[in-house]
């Protein structure tokens, strides 16, 4: 991710990543809290809006990760993206608990370090349209254990406040 304090090796690979740059940007360090170097972006505040906002979260996030696989992230660190989303999703879907984490933990941003660490490291592939359907189906997956997991949390909730009454 690029800020003005912060500069990367630039080659023709990763100016193809400069709007992956931007979105990782708004959604998780567009924001600073007042006073202090804190930042945050979009991911937090959108984990206020249950489920809905977990969801839009993931699905700006699996775009992400699908970009990136398109343009050479190898197997390897595609499943290690995927697993960083999904803590991120598993966590952040946790009431109130999740928001924090959703504030400290920042799968976009982690991603894209990775990724351009990837690329200075010369293991770019190419085109990644080989391990595109492994990731379609990974996200798929973690997606519906996401929905499965907010409507447990949901049925829980209702019964406990079912109980109350």
């Amino acid at each position: 991710m690029e800020t003005a304090n912060t500069h990367y090796t630039r080659t023709p690979r990763t100016e193809n990543l400069k709007w992956v740059d931007r979105i990782t940007h708004l959604m998780d360090n567009q924001f600073r809290l007042p006073g202090t170097n804190w930042r945050f972006g979009l991911d937090p505040i959108l984990g206020l809006f249950p489920v809905v906002g977990d969801l839009a979260s993931f699905s700006v996030s699996a775009m992400l990760i699908l970009t990136m696989a398109r343009y050479g992230a190898s197997g390897k660190m595609v499943t290690l993206m995927l697993l960083n989303v999904a803590l991120d999703a598993l966590f952040g879907s946790i009431p109130i608990l999740g928001n924090l984490f959703d504030f400290a933990f920042k799968a976009n941003e982690r991603n894209v370090r990775m990724l351009r660490a990837h690329y200075e490291e010369g293991k770019y592939q190419g085109s990644g349209k080989n391990i595109i359907i492994g990731v379609v189906i990974g996200i798929v997956v973690i997606g519906v254990l996401l929905i499965w997991a907010l409507w447990e949390l949901m049925a829980f909730g209702y019964q406990l406040v079912q109980s109350w009454f």
